[in-house]
């Protein structure tokens, strides 16, 4: 059943890939300059909202882009219907895997979304929209990212002030953009959906005891920041859920590698968990509808051990997943754990029941290689969709070395590499934070 959630695409996921295809299109050259090709792709995306809240606003904001005059609240609704195809999207993959691991999904609690984007912000994604993507210049560029440091004094809006910094930044760089051969529509468009239809609500949460059992820790990094997101299952009380926790620090482009566990100092217990497969009890910290369990180092101890593995074949099949709120529902954001085995693989790929997913690069901060993974026999990874495919990866492989099994997990670095060449590296390079930090220090200080 894997194999045909991961080879079979769920009815009707073309045509509504089409429908984006078509809006996004319109938006690099411009809703204030739509011909009778861009006009007809709006008119469509309007039609499959028939009967639905949303038919009416789509409608006409689709007749007044037509006639030359667009609001703000017709971008908005513009904006939440293209969230709303790409929610169905990811609906309906998650649903296949659910369908494929027997996985029970707790429903996403009904709550009121504020959509609270201030004016200028505002005023600076309508100019986007209007202008499309190939009327960029630097100035327009710019323009949005002037408006981030006063974000940035209001801690509600601090997600917005990152997200427009980001798309103001990857603008700039590509401005202007009448000049590329080749526009990103597809992940602009997101940003620019994602920015007029951000909530500044928070997602429900509530206070947790019980044990957490980490399955494997995704290492994401950025020239300028790092976050390790750490997937596991909570017990608390008779319920198993998936879970996940996710701790970020800010850096320079100089720590890479597994320097970049240093960055962490704070988390002693997280990071302890991971590298010596521990469990964790929490006693108090709040965990999300959505399954964020939201890291508080002061609710949490150091438990027994818990191999992952182990964890992973005697509980993650009947755990209970969580379902994002409607507005996070994208295809991307599919980020399923998952136990495989009795797969055939190479460097690049694995074959799961007849099904070839795609390795997705692995982190230079932790053991697991290529060479590892074509000799794996077992992987906990994360299932993501990403341009038509599902892709893995890998958080932990078990595999045969030199004729001995062996069990690699990301996390295995999290207190320093295990491995000697890797140490002797990283002790040269953890140098260069230490001396990095003790500045940074003394500066607040003065």
């Amino acid at each position: 059943m894997l194999g045909e959630a991961l080879s079979d695409a769920p009815e009707g996921l073309s045509e509504t890939l089409a429908l984006i295809d078509g809006l996004d299109d319109a938006l690099v050259h411009g809703l204030g300059r739509t011909d009778e090709t861009h006009l007809q792709a709006l008119t469509n995306v309007a039609a499959v909202f028939a009967g639905s809240p949303l038919a009416e606003p789509v409608t006409e904001s689709i007749r007044k882009i037509a006639a030359g005059s667009v609001t703000d609240d017709h971008l908005l609704a513009l904006a939440g219907a293209r969230v709303a195809l790409l929610g169905s999207v990811h609906d309906a993959l998650q649903s296949g895997l659910d369908h494929a691991f027997g996985r029970v999904r707790a429903p996403f609690p009904v709550t009121a979304a504020e959509v609270s984007v201030p004016p200028g912000i505002r005023s600076w994604l309508r100019e986007l929209a209007i202008t499309g993507w190939r009327g960029v210049d630097h100035e327009i560029a710019a323009s949005g990212a002037r408006a981030v440091p006063g974000l940035l004094e209001d801690p509600r809006q601090r997600r917005l002030a990152v997200l427009v910094d980001g798309l103001a930044a990857e603008l700039m760089a590509g401005a202007p953009v009448a000049t590329l051969s080749q526009v990103p529509a597809r992940r602009w468009a997101d940003l620019w959906s994602r920015a007029l239809t951000l909530s500044s609500a928070e997602v429900p949460a509530a206070p947790v005891k019980g044990r957490f059992l980490p399955l494997g820790a995704d290492l994401r990094e950025h020239p300028t920041a790092v976050q390790v997101q750490v997937h596991g299952l909570l017990e608390a009380g008779a319920v198993v859920r998936v879970v996940r926790t996710t701790v970020t620090a800010a850096k320079v482009d100089t720590i890479t590698g597994p320097s970049v566990w240093r960055m962490f100092p704070g988390v002693p217990v997280l990071l302890g968990a991971l590298a010596g497969h521990q469990s964790v009890e929490v006693d108090g910290m709040r965990v999300t509808a959505s399954g964020d369990l939201l890291w508080d180092e002061s609710l949490a101890t150091a438990g027994e051990a818990a191999d992952p593995f182990t964890t992973a074949r005697v509980q993650l099949g009947g755990a209970v997943g969580s379902s994002l709120s409607p507005l996070d529902r994208h295809p991307a954001a599919i980020s399923e754990p998952v136990l495989l085995e009795g797969y055939s693989a190479s460097p690049e790929s694995l074959e799961v029941d007849g099904a070839v997913v795609a390795v997705d690069p692995l982190p230079s901060a932790g053991p697991l290689t290529p060479a590892l993974v074509s000799s794996s026999s077992a992987c906990i990874g994360l299932l993501r969709w990403d341009a038509g495919r599902w892709f893995v990866r890998p958080l932990a492989v078990q595999a045969t070395v030199r004729k001995k099994a062996v069990a690699m997990h990301t996390g295995d670095w999290a207190l320093g590499p295990t491995e000697a060449k890797a140490a002797k590296a990283e002790a040269a390079a953890g140098v260069a934070v230490e001396v990095l930090r003790e500045r940074a220090g003394r500066l607040l200080r003065k």
